[in-house]
């Protein structure tokens, strides 16, 4: 059955077509606005994010932790690298188990190189920790910089390792710097993987771990005093700090104020020095001048001083936060103490609706400090 309608009807009918129509085109210029204003950094992160949400953890030697090297493979494949995986063995506990790193190279103008490392596993069942910060973050700036550095002029080549079986010991990068110097002790790799991860012309490693998510962007150098290097056969420990001086000088350079700092001296560690609880370690030991940049902040008094492990002054996380003080309120109540990795915080869910816009602008911070480096190591 068919309807009379009024002049008015129509003219109305027209007036609400037309709001939609607007508020259609208003919602396509919103979001042509958020794209145009999306870096590739962010992308990159967005959709590993999106990878681990789905996924979940990705304990090492576990099937999730091969799954994560197949994905981060085919993202460096769909952006034109070739990819070498390097398989290693390891033993947890008794039960033996395998995990593999993956290495792109860019090649520079020089036979010299630089490491850019980073884990991909997470620490497992902890609290739901997913491994987003730790070590998702370090991962997501290696494939920004493969496609950001693939055109570039490099003075030196630059080689991008994802580590397999960090939290399990550091287990990649021992076995990464043990098969390049030939250590009995290390699985026999073939002669072609061998040329590929020669350290002979190393002249410094990188190791992104944790790079956002804390209050403030640091990058250290190697302890002045040598870490136990007993998992090589031949140590020539580097305490060198001329690389994290080069990156902190590019840092201030394009940040100013904003740019990776030193941490204060707290005790057992000078001023900018680190310790070996990651992947930058087994380089030192091997005699690479390291730098290691993560995000934390040393200022909080946490559960074992100002020791940076404790990441964020937000109360968000923290069972009570006293804000003048830097620390809890009832130091033998607290649960929390501002900790992100390896607890139920290191997930989107649990970051995105504080800081993502920290973590947008760290992430973006990070890739444009190294990639200028890599440009203009400046060593």
């Amino acid at each position: 059955m068919r309807i009379n309608q009024s002049p008015l009807f129509k003219w109305t009918q027209k007036l609400s077509l037309l709001v939609l129509l607007f508020s259609a085109l208003n919602a396509f210029s919103k979001q042509q606005e958020f794209d145009d204003n999306t870096s590739q950094t962010w992308t990159d992160f967005i959709q590993l994010a999106e990878y681990i949400e789905d996924k979940g953890k990705r304990t090492a030697g576990a099937p999730q932790e091969k799954e994560m090297a197949d994905w981060i493979e085919a993202q460096w494949q769909a952006a034109g690298f070739k990819v070498t995986r390097i398989p290693f063995n390891f033993t947890l506990k008794g039960q033996a188990l395998s995990s593999e790193n993956l290495q792109i190279t860019l090649k520079g103008s020089s036979d010299k190189n630089i490491i850019v490392g980073a884990h991909y596993d997470s620490v497992g069942d902890h609290d739901g920790a997913l491994g987003l910060i730790d070590n998702g973050s370090g991962v997501s700036a290696l494939l920004t910089l493969a496609k950001q550095l693939k055109s570039q002029p490099l003075p030196y080549s630059v080689k991008l390792v994802a580590f397999g079986a960090e939290e399990r010991g550091l287990k990649g990068a021992k076995a990464y710097v043990g098969q390049a110097l030939g250590d009995k002790a290390q699985r026999p790799v073939n002669s072609i993987i061998s040329n590929q991860i020669n350290l002979k012309d190393t002249i410094a490693m990188i190791n992104l771990d944790t790079i956002i998510g804390g209050d403030k962007l640091y990058v250290h150098s190697a302890h002045s005093t040598p870490y136990e290097c007993d998992f090589i056969e031949q140590p020539k420990y580097s305490k060198d700090s001329a690389v994290r001086e080069a990156v902190r000088k590019v840092s201030v350079e394009l940040f100013g104020q904003d740019a990776h700092r030193l941490h204060q001296a707290f005790e057992g560690y000078p001023e900018g020095e680190t310790g070996a609880w990651s992947d930058h370690s087994p380089f030192a030991c091997a005699g690479v001048p390291i730098a290691y940049i993560e995000a934390t902040n040393f200022s909080i008094k946490g559960k074992r001083g100002n020791d940076g492990y404790s990441q964020v002054a937000d109360e968000a996380y923290w069972t009570c936060l006293d804000k003048d003080k830097l620390t809890a309120c009832n130091r033998a109540k607290e649960k929390s103490w501002g900790e992100i990795w390896h607890t139920k915080y290191d997930r989107a869910d649990a970051l995105f609706p504080v800081m993502k816009e920290r973590l947008k602008s760290q992430m973006e911070q990070n890739v444009a400090v190294l990639a200028k480096f890599l440009q203009a190591p400046g060593l």
